[in-house]
């Protein structure tokens, strides 16, 4: 049996210990907050154990899940250090702390793995992506991605491109909330209710999503199957090629990734 231990129950952190029990994994959770009446709210929640110290929580772990805000990183980890062992696994989902800032603060003791999971993971439709240090054994990756998958998908890239994840997945649910708005915002205005009009836009979004993933399928070819010869959709794509919708996007994503970067460095 696993033991895994998460260290901050705060929302995401909460929403991976709900995901990890319902999958049903031969996997022991406990748990760790520093107030006592969060750990006991925790406790009635989530029905695992909760510690207020974590290096009790460190000391019965295989798996250390760190979901502290990305602040309160170091202070945690160079607490825990005394606490860890060398074939322990540090899951961090906290932005913009690198694989080398963990390995510094705890003393180069446990593997490391990164994860950057986003806020659709409250639904199951989460996107979680994954950079492991060197050292990290191919079970090691694998058990770290089980406790993503069911909240959603998950991938793994090199660590150099986190910053670009963090603009593109982690960042990406607020622009799909902009463009199901403004869709919406559209259907407003040739009069349809605007509970109606969120309903077709999000649900067009989703089902669009859905098709390019299970088809598997490049977008442009989608597109093409709806854009018939004289129809209505090429005049609406014309409209948004001439608002650069395309190019306004992707310098959206790009701008999330540079503030990224400077976090980090900064």
């Amino acid at each position: 049996m696993t033991k895994v231990g998460v260290i901050g129950l705060g929302t995401m952190g909460r929403v991976l210990v709900r995901g990890v029990l319902e999958a049903g994994e031969d996997v022991r959770v406990l748990g760790s907050t520093r107030s006592s009446q969060t750990a006991e709210a925790a406790a009635k929640e989530l029905g695992i154990p909760i510690e207020r110290d974590n290096a009790r929580v460190a000391q019965q772990s295989d798996i250390l899940v760190l979901c502290v805000k990305p602040h309160q990183a170091r202070a945690v980890l160079e607490h825990l250090q005394p606490a860890l062992r060398a074939d322990q696994l540090i899951l961090s989902i906290c932005a913009a702390i690198t694989i080398d800032d963990i390995r510094a603060w705890t003393g180069g003791v446990a593997r490391v793995i990164r994860a950057m999971p986003n806020t659709p993971c409250l639904v199951g439709a989460g996107m979680t992506v994954l950079a492991a240090a060197p050292d990290v054994s191919e079970a090691q990756l694998a058990s770290a991605r089980r406790l993503f998958e069911p909240l959603g998908r998950t991938a793994v890239v090199d660590e150099s491109l986190m910053d670009g994840v963090t603009g593109l997945s982690g960042c990406g649910p607020a622009y799909g909330y902009l463009i199901i708005e403004s869709l919406s915002e559209a259907g407003v205005k040739l009069g349809i209710s605007r509970a109606t009009s969120v309903l077709l836009a999000a649900q067009t979004m989703l089902g669009a999503a859905k098709m390019v993933l299970e088809r598997g399928e490049h977008p442009a070819a989608l597109k093409d199957e709806v854009t018939t010869p004289a129809g209505c959709t090429i005049d609406g794509l014309m409209a948004l090629e001439d608002g650069k919708l395309r190019s306004t996007l992707i310098s959206g994503v790009i701008a999330a990734a540079e503030r990224s970067k400077q976090m980090r460095s900064g």
